[in-house]
This record gives C-alpha cells, structure tokens and sequence, in this order.
C-alpha cells in the first residue's frame, strides 16, 4: 500500500476540501453515456473535451464504423474485454485486451473504426483531449498498448501524463494526467496535483465513495479550479478514472468529429479529412 492509501477513518477535518462544481450522469444512447462535451463540462475540464463510458456484451455492443477526426487525441481505456481497431495510420490495425489502452492523435486527420472483439463483456472509457496549437495539425501518431505497459503508483495505474514518479509511455502533451484508480473497501488516497494542474475530475463506473460527498458509480464529477488535493474513500470496493490538468487557454472550435483552437486550424483539419475521406472511398473501404 502506498504512503498515500491508509486503512478507514474519518476524513481529516483539518485538511482544506475541495469543493465539487459539477456532477452528472450525462446521457445514454444505448451501450454508450456521454459525460463530457464541448458544450458542457467540457468548458470546465479542456483540454478533456469530450468523455463516454460504454458498457455491453459483444452481441449488443455499437458498431462505429470509419470516421473521421482532426484536432484533437483520442484515448481509449479498456477496462475488461476486448475492442478491435483499424485506422488510416499507416493502415494499422488489431485488438485491444483488457487493461490496454488505446492513444491516437488525430492531429491533422485521421479516420478509424473500432467495437467489442471476442465474447467477453466490455467496459471501458474514451477520452477526447485537445490538443495545443502546436500539435493540432501536425502528423498523426498513435500506440497500441497492453496492460503490461502501464505502472501504478499506490492504488493508481498512471495511463497518462505523470503521478509520484510514475512516467506513462503515452505521447501525451506536457500539462495533463489521466489515471485508472482502484481502491477497496475502507481505503482511503490522498491526490495531489502537479504543479499548474487547476483542472481535476473523476469519472466513477464501480461502487461508492467519500470525497467528503459521496459519488456513486456512472457519475462524473468536477472539482472546483484549484491546486488543492482531494481525499477519496472507498465506501465500497470502487474505481475510477481521474483526470488534471494545466487548462486549456484557448477555444473550444468545433466540427462534427474534429475540435481546434480558431476557425482556420478547423476548416484545414476538416479539409484534411474530406480528403481522406475520398481516398478511401476510392479503395472500396467506406461508401459514399
């Protein structure tokens, strides 16, 4: 157990609480709830514009088939089952087991296609993160990643960014943390914030916790800007993804699969993709 997971007891009422300035339970469309746009807590959590927690059985699960993105980075954390991936980057293509992970940076365009593989019961997240001026037209990248390739700091796998130490291999950009967080029953974490980091939410899909409020598992919720740590205790086993971050400075621009920073990087991006788009309507792979 780490220095900062400690055995039950009441939450300290010394210690400064941060207060929440959001909570939802978003909206579902079928397998997949929306936590997180633009439009709404996106606002309050840039660069995190956009947050779905999907769940189903392999039978049920939704079929995306190739879309486009540019602007911004999708991750995908797959928290039990298995999801299969094909994109444009350099034709990539394979399957995803639980615990990995999946980082593409759509950047200057990228389109893919993705869904439950195998028969086990899926659950996971996917994360939208904006990405900076500098890096949202540049090329493309993307990592495919097991389990294996993540370390934990205390009872935290750090799938993003950095935490005590702890250095994820995910090309991220500096300023931003993203954990997959398991803690049990009666056990208490203490996260404190890098340095600038004013953003921090969570998104809780297992059991109950104090953070002194309590949150119960499907929702997300945001703390107020500030650079204070928060207290979590596990009320039940529970888990949680945690995200922080230096925010955002600039404006959210939107188009219906792409997120830049000014109308010029948006229409360039959506031109990007328009002409990939043609490409691989060319090959046969998508329709018109």
């Amino acid at each position: 157990m780490s220095a900062h997971a400690m055995s039950a007891s009441p939450l300290s009422v010394e210690k400064a609480i941060r207060p929440i300035a959001l909570r939802t339970r978003g909206h579902s469309h079928g397998a997949v709830t929306r936590l997180v746009s633009p439009g709404d807590a996106g606002e309050l959590i840039k660069p995190f514009v956009f947050l779905d927690y999907f769940e189903a059985d392999p039978a049920n699960a939704p079929k995306f088939g190739f879309h486009p993105h540019s602007g911004i980075a999708t991750l995908t954390l797959i928290l039990a089952g298995q999801a299969f991936y094909k994109e444009t980057t350099d034709g990539r293509e394979g399957v995803i087991d639980t615990g990995g992970v999946e980082w593409m940076r759509a950047s200057s365009g990228v389109w893919h296609t993705g869904g439950a593989h195998g028969e086990k019961r899926i659950k996971g997240f996917q994360l939208w993160v904006a990405m900076p001026p500098a890096l949202e037209l540049a090329e493309p990248q993307s990592q495919y990643l097991d389990a294996s390739a993540f370390r934990a700091a205390g009872p935290a796998r750090v799938i993003a960014g950095e935490y005590e130490g702890v250095k994820s291999i995910v090309g991220s950009p500096e300023g931003m943390t993203y954990l997959d967080v398991n803690l049990r029953a009666g056990e208490r974490w203490i996260y404190t914030p890098p340095a600038g980091h004013s953003v921090l939410w969570i998104g809780s899909h297992t059991g109950q916790l104090a953070t002194p409020e309590q949150v119960t598992a499907g929702e997300l919720v945001v703390f107020k800007e500030s650079n204070t740590p928060v207290e979590f205790e596990a009320i039940t086993d529970a888990g949680f993804v945690l995200g922080s971050a230096v925010k955002h400075p600039h404006d959210l621009v939107t188009g219906y699969y792409s997120v830049h920073t000014s109308q010029a990087a948006l229409r360039e991006g959506e031109k990007n993709i328009a002409t990939i788009g043609r490409r691989l309507h060319n090959q046969g792979v998508i329709g018109r």
